[in-house]
């Protein structure tokens, strides 16, 4: 079940530069944010955002299937683990 909380407040959107003329023309820069809880919406299908991960930014090209979604969830903010082995001398 829903929190009421949340259904009353709606998604969060978030106002972004968008370019004029859709699609972009290739070679065009993507749009850089930090705004991870951003709600991506049906007319930024095609378009290239540049999402901060709390170290760099990090592209993301956005499809179909990521409508309605937040743009921090195809960032990941944590390095994943990886065991180094030591040398044996």
């Amino acid at each position: 079940m829903a929190n009421p909380a949340t259904i009353t407040a709606g998604p969060n959107i978030v106002p972004l530069p968008l370019p004029r003329k859709l699609p972009p023309p290739p070679g065009t820069p993507p749009i850089k944010t930090q705004k991870r809880g951003a709600t991506i919406l049906p007319n930024f299908v095609g378009l290239r955002f540049a999402v901060h991960n709390g170290k760099t930014y990090q592209d993301v090209l956005i499809t179909e299937d990521m409508v309605g979604r937040k743009l921090g969830e195809y960032v990941p903010t944590r390095k994943r683990f990886t065991y180094k082995q030591s040398k044996n001398k």
